[in-house]
């Protein structure tokens, strides 16, 4: 792994530098391009705004690793608050949610996490939208599996995310590759052991058309998270291959992240979901984002720089 993106991961996880960081005003400019704001309501008018675009949406209330089961409960009436606002908008039929089980509880207990998680999937089926289970670090990964295999069992609909820098994932992907199925395909946003993942950017990319490729060849609908012009095209060219049309697969990529690609995408008939974050917690997701492509970290040191 690159060693300045280990050590922007491992600022992900300081809890004294995400607050100095968060306490200077000047940060504020970066993480607007990144987040959609703090509020309900901000995430329900930028995800309007994406949806006039000709996007779709997935949101994301930012937070995790939750060690109380209160805070898990807050999490959880947010998430219904925001599905009741998106049905006031009408805007279900291009907008879901995207849930971090982290967030609702795996940490304090599996089945408070499968609890909660199900609260949310059923105000979902209500509206007539879908949930997508965020994957975390590898260390969840078994128990948001089972978690998605049982909330699968009332709504087929639940999506999933594999990341394709664990070497595990091209077995969990056969798996996953049937009838329903609604699987995230990303590269992976965690520092992980190289025991567990591939540390080589070459091999992650060379996995993530690998398991591309097994999704493609399934009975599910993929969904390809990536901003990588190559693996666009690869993508793109595979999808033929398989007899996949537009519709049946669809990208994901970042808020803020090449958005004129995203529309370029649309306006040629693709289904583009835009990443959708919103929510006080965002110093660990920025960081992530920042490690993904370290010449962000230019523009985020001048920030902070200007503050004065």
């Amino acid at each position: 792994m690159n060693p300045l993106r280990s050590l922007i991961l491992a600022a992900a996880g300081n809890e004294a530098l995400g607050r100095a960081v968060a306490a200077l005003p000047a940060t504020r400019g970066i993480v607007d391009r990144f987040v959609a704001g703090e509020t309900v309501a901000d995430a329900v008018t930028a995800a309007a705004r994406l949806v006039d675009d000709g996007l779709f949406v997935t949101l994301d209330y930012l937070g995790e690793n939750t060690g109380q089961a209160a805070q898990a409960d807050h999490t959880v009436r947010t998430y219904l608050a925001l599905l009741d606002r998106l049905r006031g908008e009408g805007l279900s039929a291009r907008v879901e949610v995207s849930v971090k089980l982290s967030a609702v509880g795996q940490l304090l207990d599996e089945k408070l996490a499968l609890d909660n998680a199900w609260r949310i999937c059923a105000a979902a089926e209500q509206l007539g939208t879908t949930v997508t289970l965020d994957m975390e670090d590898h260390r969840t990964t078994d128990s948001t599996l089972r978690v998605l295999s049982e909330l699968r069992r009332t709504w087929p609909w639940v999506g999933g995310v594999l990341q394709a820098y664990l070497k595990r994932t091209e077995s969990d992907a056969a798996g996953l590759a049937v009838a329903d199925s609604r699987i995230r395909l990303c590269k992976g946003a965690y520092a992980e052991p190289p025991e567990v993942a591939y540390a080589d950017g070459h091999e992650v990319d060379l996995a993530y058309v690998r398991c591309a490729n097994i999704l493609l060849g399934g009975s599910g609908y993929p969904m390809f998270a990536t901003h990588d012009p190559r693996l666009i095209t690869i993508l793109g060219e595979r999808a033929r291959w398989y007899g996949r049309k537009p519709g049946g697969y669809e990208y994901q990529m970042l808020y803020g992240v090449r958005p004129d690609e995203q529309r370029r995408l649309a306006a040629e008939g693709e289904t583009v979901r835009v990443y959708l974050p919103f929510g006080e917690q965002w110093y660990g997701y920025l960081v992530r984002r920042l490690a993904e492509r370290p010449a962000n970290l230019a523009f985020f040191l001048r920030a902070l720089a200007s503050r004065s």
